[in-house]
Order: structure tokens, then sequence, then C-alpha cells
């Protein structure tokens, strides 16, 4: 427990100072969001509002979004400036199955490599080191993300190291000998309301939490994405890696808009050194 808390107030710092760095207030993000932002008689948006639809009557799941579920605010951070009542982190960065009563399936070798990832303060942890994320990291981390959707594709753009992901909803089917990648390839397909996304492909050794959850090359993963109203993306995450667990496990995240604002890149590597790192 101790070196739990340890590595949680360490990488808490190091996200929350990032994630400040990335929400300055010289930049630009104080804009109005384009077109009619459903809002309350007190000028909040109105979150419950009819979810958006693309002129073929599909959801419209076109907007910036950041992770819910928000974590308190750790005791390092109460008295400073940069955390008031709770942090940008969502529990889902620490832990991917919180709120899961089950525990998750692992193979002995993942359960122990988790646990030696923790042991080591995560400080091999690929988005500390400024790496790339990898789903469903993007949904989880505070960063925002932003959905560009197109009758054929989906594009996501992260704020973190300008990076992007693409989801072809055009029929194409998954690659069958994919050269590994971070974000893997993905295709989707609409069953009613709901984007079922297949994704393959992916690099061997992913984490998909700060924890150290492991992911393998050997990994299909399925979203299923759901816009139930204006303000909310429902995301059910299906990990199949028979590689890494005894079967499949699915955990429920969800992300919020976020309005009157816009993207501007997070470079980690321009100095944004996490503070549990050890100096080079």
């Amino acid at each position: 427990m101790i070196l739990m808390r340890q590595r949680v107030a360490a990488v808490t710092i190091a996200l929350c100072l990032a994630a400040a760095a990335s929400r300055a207030d010289g930049q630009w993000f104080k804009y109005p969001t384009p077109g009619n932002v459903p809002r309350t008689a007190s000028g909040a948006v109105n979150m419950n509002a009819p979810t958006p639809r693309t002129p073929d009557g599909k959801p419209d799941l076109s907007g910036i979004w950041l992770a819910a579920n928000h974590l308190p605010c750790p005791p390092l951070l109460r008295d400073g400036n940069d955390c008031v009542e709770k942090t940008p982190l969502s529990a889902w960065a620490f832990n991917i199955d919180a709120g899961v009563k089950e525990p998750l399936p692992f193979q002995p070798w993942a359960l122990a490599e988790r646990a030696k990832r923790s042991r080591a303060n995560s400080a091999d942890d690929p988005h500390a080191r400024c790496l790339p994320s990898n789903p469903p990291r993007a949904y989880t981390l505070p960063h925002f993300q932003k959905i560009i959707q197109t009758p054929y594709f989906l594009a996501m753009l992260t704020e973190f190291n300008a990076s992007f992901r693409q989801v072809f909803t055009d029929g194409r089917p998954l690659p069958v000998d994919p050269n590994p990648s971070w974000h893997g390839y993905s295709t989707g397909r609409w069953e009613g309301d709901t984007l079922v996304v297949r994704t393959n492909g992916l690099r061997d050794g992913l984490w998909l939490d700060m924890s150290g959850t492991p992911l393998t090359d050997a990994a299909t993963l399925t979203e299923r994405i759901t816009r139930p109203n204006y303000g909310t993306l429902d995301i059910a995450f299906t990990v199949d890696d028979a590689k890494a667990y005894t079967k499949p496990w699915t955990v429920n995240l969800r992300q919020e808009i976020v309005v009157d604002t816009d993207l501007i890149e997070e470079i980690c590597l321009e100095g944004l050194r996490p503070m549990h790192l050890p100096q080079q």
C-alpha cells in the first residue's frame, strides 16, 4: 500500500502538471464552440440534451472529450494551485478495472508482471516516458481527445504528443498480418446507434493503465461506443488477449464533452518530464 500511494502521488503530480500546462491561460482556449451548443438557463452546457445526429441519422460522435470518473484531489496537491477539488485524472487512468466487481482474469505471468511494474513505481510506464498512448488509454488519461466523424472514417486526435488514431467505417476488414503499432488498426461498423470498433495489430508490452496492467500483441480489442445524450460518450471496452488473460473481459468507460476550447499540441519531450523518474 505504501508503494501504491507513492506511485499514485508521483504520477498524479506529473500528470496534473502536464494537464495544467496544456490548459494555460496564454492559449486560445476561450473561444465559442461552433454550432448550437445546448445550454441551460444558467448558461451551462445541457449535458442531457438530445444526441446530435449526422445527415444520415447516425449519432454524431464529433467533439472534444475528456475522461469522466475524476479522482479526488490527492493530499500532496490539496494546498497547491493546480488541484482544488478534483484532478483531471480518472480512476481508470490508475486502474483500468476501477469499478469492476470481479478481478481481471490474468494469466499467472501477467498478474506477476503487473505486480512487478507497480513495485518499480511504474517507472517504465510508456506514457510517463513520453511514448504514445494506446487504446483504451486515450479514453482515461487527462488529455483532450477530438473526434472528427465522416461517413468513411473517424479521426481521433489527442493533444498528447499531437497523436492520432483512425477508425475506418468504409467496410474494410482488419489486416491479416499487420505491422505492430501503438494504436493498432481499427475498423468500425454501426449497429443501430452503437459504433462497434475492432482493433488488432497492437505492439507487445503495452500498459493499459498506470498500474501496469498488461496488453500484448495477441490482443483484439472491441469498443462499443454510444452517445446517449449531448454530453456523454459511453464506451464498453472488451479486451480479448489470450496471451495475458484466461478469457475476454470488459470495462465500461465514459467521456464527457468539453466546449468553448480546442486542442493544442502537448509535446511531452519538450520538458514535461514526469517527476518520479530520475534525472538523465
